[in-house]
């Protein structure tokens, strides 16, 4: 089968070769407005130079998502190799007592649109584009010969999806539905819904940054602010916080939290399970603590919310830190793409003055190795973390 060729504009081939994964629509000179979502294609530069293969949808601005910086064919063979990389990757950097990872990391494993989370032994498969999901039963197939999982579910919905022209899909791939899997992270327990509540489960990414708060937790008074299922709650409680106070809206997350607490055997008098909106926790609360997670979910969704959600992450913080003992320690976060890291440290910054607080950077966080990045994505990268202590 013949695979078509896409020819860039004069000086638009630079980031292909950097190793950017994304060509945009403007970069393209020939990109035919009748090509079927996901075909798979060549891309050469302006004067004709081979620059990999890739899939294309010209009804996307991304109009192009590379798979490979060779002339590679895109068969199961690629698929399984992909996969395959992926899991040793993991194998070398996962710790040996925790069974919730991710597998697969798009573009930062080679393949654009396709996310892979693991839990024991249930994958839950989100296929964001409509050359992952032309590529969907080559990657069930290599997950399945790689894992042997009992379960592979999949969870595809979001902005990315509908502008790439696709609907929702959810639900049982193959294998047995299984409605719940207990999992070990850092060698404490969770129960996990393959692709039940946020994202597709459980928040992967925050891994690392929740075993960092246990090694600070000890002897501290710890306020987990959008605690949802209690990740970090938990972990400041097996490190020997001596009060956890955790705080989220949902009565589902908080029972869910609470459960957590238990399941791994941590002093119920030492914790504190708070309903209510967080922002007027944090405003009507007397209380001060000397370890703060601030992890809210997204705040800018879209670029032309980043005013709105700026001044959102501002205020957060401000009345965080207002709630801060003397050297305190705080734990922000961001997951909103558009805020990258050195605007949300200027948003912070901005919270410190407004809350007349001296504050120092001891560390910038971020997720764990299971989440890599191609090193020119910039735009890959979508949770930044800072880790700070206050006078």
């Amino acid at each position: 089968m013949t695979v078509p060729i896409l020819h860039l504009r004069s000086g638009k081939d630079r980031p292909v070769r950097l190793g950017h994964p994304w060509i945009f629509a403007g970069a393209v000179h020939d990109l035919p407005a009748a090509l079927d979502p996901g075909t798979v294609v060549r891309i050469a530069a302006a004067d004709g130079a081979a620059l990999g293969v890739g899939y294309a949808n010209p009804r996307c601005t991304i109009a192009v998502r590379m798979l490979s910086r060779r002339d590679e064919v895109i068969d199961a063979a690629f698929v399984a190799a992909r996969v395959a990389a992926a899991a040793a990757l993991r194998a070398r950097f996962v710790r040996p007592d925790t069974t919730a990872y991710r597998l697969v990391n798009g573009e930062g494993d080679g393949l654009p649109g396709v996310l892979v989370d693991r839990y024991e032994d249930a994958l839950v498969v989100q296929i964001l584009t409509a050359g992952a999901e032309r590529l969907k039963p080559l990657l069930l197939a290599a997950l399945t010969a790689q894992c042997r999982p009992r379960s592979i579910v999949e969870r595809s919905e979001g902005a990315v999806r509908a502008a790439e022209g696709l609907a929702p899909a959810s639900g049982l791939l193959t294998g047995e539905a299984l409605p719940e899997v207990l999992v070990r992270e850092n060698g404490l327990q969770f129960a996990v819904v393959p692709g039940g509540g946020q994202k597709t489960g459980h928040f992967c990414d925050q891994r690392p940054n929740r075993a960092r708060v246990r090694r600070l937790a000890e002897g501290r008074r710890v306020l987990d602010a959008f605690t949802y299922t209690g990740g970090f709650a938990v972990h400041a409680g097996a490190g020997g916080a001596a009060r956890v106070v955790a705080v989220d809206s949902s009565a589902g997350a908080l029972a869910a939290a609470e459960r957590h607490w238990s399941l791994n055997q941590l002093a119920p008098e030492c914790a504190q399970f708070v309903r209510r909106d967080v922002a007027r926790f944090l405003r009507e609360t007397d209380e001060t603590f000397d370890l703060l997670i601030v992890d809210p979910p997204a705040l800018v969704k879209q670029r032309k919310d980043a005013v709105r959600g700026a001044r959102a992450y501002k205020d957060l913080n401000m009345w965080a830190m207002r709630r801060a003992a003397p050297g305190a320690l705080l734990c922000t976060f961001t997951c909103s793409q558009h805020v990258d890291g050195l605007l949300f440290r200027k948003i912070v910054a901005g919270a410190a003055a407004d809350a007349g607080r001296s504050v120092a950077l001891i560390e910038h966080l971020g997720p764990g190795p299971d989440h890599p990045v191609a090193l020119a994505h910039i735009e890959g990268g979508y949770l930044h973390g800072l880790l700070l202590r206050l006078d």
